[in-house]
């Protein structure tokens, strides 16, 4: 280990050793007020008009994730040569993993192509989305319900700095079900182009007509799955991450934690869905 890299560490376990102790010195005694408005959401816009409320969070770190894909691609673009350099090799390592797996599922290279940038641009948002908001520390959002004098809801947000990581895009079930969907209505539109509408349509039919309605349940049921097993493994990390932590007073553990969440899990679910994904478009296709 390099001296510059034993400097480094050494002042970051300082600020963390830091940041810890003042942490046990405010934290509230009962666990309730820490882990009772978990599953409160930063949410914006009129009451009772559905489509126009947002999470700010997932929009802004959807915004980060999305900048640093950007710079990436971007220095491997400007440093690519024939001999590669080490973020080069590992993105063309990387692509070639995932083509395999989209060429041994779907033969034809006139939808194989298209699938795989589908899979790999999922694969990266979530993995980066994952990575980033799974065992970074940073500013998280703390949000509290109050009911007034006139009966309505009123949320008070609180942005509370180390005791959490970065809020996960990944956490938000409506990013998930986006590309859940997403998938699902490309995989129908490549069935329909590969079969033709009335080989499309007569798969729903077998092997029996009586399936019919299995048929339609069960492809249905494809986004919905899709997207709730990502939402429900990185929620529930978060959650898990956050209550064992309070126990410990943020000291020593959770880099152990988000490390085993953020890196190990987030990695495997990333390439669980991206992988679902090109399974989905396969059994459509072949």
């Amino acid at each position: 280990m390099g001296k510059k890299i034993k400097i480094q560490f050494l002042l970051f376990l300082a600020i963390y050793i830091a940041v810890g102790l003042i942490n046990a010195r405010y934290l509230p005694k009962d666990p309730r007020e820490v882990i009772g408005n978990v599953a409160n959401r930063w949410i914006v816009g009129p009451e009772g008009v559905w489509y126009l409320r947002i999470n700010p969070a997932t929009i802004v770190m959807s915004f980060v994730v999305i900048t640093i894909l950007i710079w990436f691609a971007r220095s491997v673009y400007k440093e690519f040569s024939l001999v590669p350099t080490r973020k080069q090799a590992f993105a063309e390592s990387l692509m070639e993993f995932v083509y395999d797996i989209v060429q041994s599922s779907i033969p034809d290279e006139k939808y194989a192509r298209p699938t795989f940038v589908i899979a790999m641009t999922l694969f990266l948002y979530i993995a980066v989305s994952n990575l980033i908001s799974g065992f970074i520390p940073g500013i998280s959002v703390e949000v509290s319900k109050v009911v007034n004098e006139s009966g309505q809801v009123v949320r008070h947000v609180k942005f509370v700095l180390f005791n959490d990581t970065f809020p996960a895009p990944t956490s938000d079930l409506n990013t998930n079900l986006t590309y859940a969907v997403m998938v699902f209505l490309i995989s129908q539109y490549f069935g329909i182009k590969a079969k033709g509408i009335k080989a499309w349509l007569k798969g729903f039919l077998e092997p029996i007509p009586i399936m019919l309605p299995m048929n339609i349940i069960g492809e249905l049921a494809k986004p919905v799955s899709h997207s709730l097993r990502l939402f429900g493994n990185i929620t529930g990390g978060g959650i898990l991450v956050l209550a064992l932590s309070y126990f410990v007073k943020y000291m020593f553990l959770p880099p152990f934690l988000w490390a085993y969440f953020g890196i190990f899990s987030g990695l495997i679910q990333a390439f669980v869905f991206s992988t679902l994904a090109i399974a989905y478009i396969a059994s459509q296709v072949s």
